[in-house]
């Protein structure tokens, strides 16, 4: 297996955008602890990611900060800096989610405390010597990431087609939460694994970066909805089960695993771009209509109005 890809994967030009944080607020007084109506096995499944992306996200944007000396394409180089804006508040947005969810009766800190060990210890900085060790560790975390978004961009294209959501009442505020960060997923699906290939674009590392995510991603998804099931205060015998998910994958609530599975060789592919995955015109048109990103935008225009608007749908 040759390390390096035999050319460059092209990017589809039309798909690129200008990168922008939103600072977007929800208001989670109104929203049940059950917001996909009578389906607690897919409301947790999809709640899980207050649990990981809050510390995720966080990591993100410290080892970006790390790598910015090593770009030396201006564009690239604006681009991350527009994701690390995006990341912090995707983070923010859904830390925020936390507090109501101690309110109806379930606590997460026992889990996230767990997260957060994993991004600051197990993923974090390392006293390495400076020279090569440092900047190995560097550029296999830039390439886990690059992995890591692979799959963020799969669950932001899949949220904002998820019709099925809606005809099953979901609660609009979180629906908004979701496809706001899903649309800004999609919006900037291409930044990571770009940068990846600016600073070294090892298909070795490519690979052991995308099975170490993957597992990762997997082990703490299902411990976080474990973790959900079996604390939910409404749940007489909250227990997690396959049969449920994969239920929750044909009534379109969740992601089905064949959608899943075929996402892999599409990473694994040499000629794998994200560009060539989702579309950026329909995730604009999203952020365009979103109650919570026009109510950013209208604090943005407005910074002297005191007053505090919330998303809403």
């Amino acid at each position: 297996m040759s390390n390096k890809a035999k050319a460059q994967p092209a990017p589809i030009a039309s798909e690129h955008t200008p990168l922008r944080a939103r600072n977007v607020s929800f208001a989670w007084a109104d929203t049940p602890l059950h917001w996909i109506p009578g389906d607690p096995t897919a409301t947790h499944t999809i709640n899980v990611l207050h649990l990981l992306l809050p510390a995720g996200e966080r990591w993100f944007v410290h080892v970006y900060k790390q790598i910015l000396p090593f770009i030396h394409d201006d564009a690239l180089r604006e681009d991350v800096i527009g994701f690390i804006g995006q990341e912090a508040m995707h983070a923010k947005a859904h830390d925020d989610v936390l507090p109501h969810l101690r309110e109806l009766g379930l606590d997460p800190t026992p889990y996230t405390a767990q997260v957060d060990w994993m991004f600051e210890k197990l993923l974090g900085d390392r006293t390495l010597p400076p020279g090569r060790a440092s900047r190995w560790w560097l550029l296999e975390r830039v390439a886990i990431i690059a992995a890591v978004e692979h799959y963020t961009a799969f669950l932001g294209d899949w949220v904002l087609n998820a019709e099925a959501l809606d005809r099953k009442g979901a609660d609009p505020m979180m629906l908004d939460l979701l496809r706001w960060h899903g649309a800004e997923e999609v919006e900037h699906r291409s930044v990571a694994f770009d940068l990846f290939m600016h600073v070294d674009g090892g298909y070795r590392r490519r690979v052991r970066a995308w099975a170490t995510a993957l597992g990762t991603l997997v082990f703490l998804w299902q411990r976080g909805v474990r973790f959900f099931m079996e604390n939910d205060p409404t749940l007489a015998d909250g227990r997690a089960s396959f049969k449920e998910l994969r239920r929750a994958g044909r009534e379109g609530v969740l992601p089905t695993p064949g959608a899943m599975a075929r996402s892999i060789p599409q990473y694994l592919s040499r000629s794998y771009h994200p560009s060539r995955h989702g579309s950026s015109a329909q995730a604009i048109a999203y952020l365009a209509g979103s109650p919570a990103a026009l109510a950013a935008d209208a604090r943005t225009a407005a910074p002297g109005d005191g007053a505090r608007t919330t998303g809403g749908c």
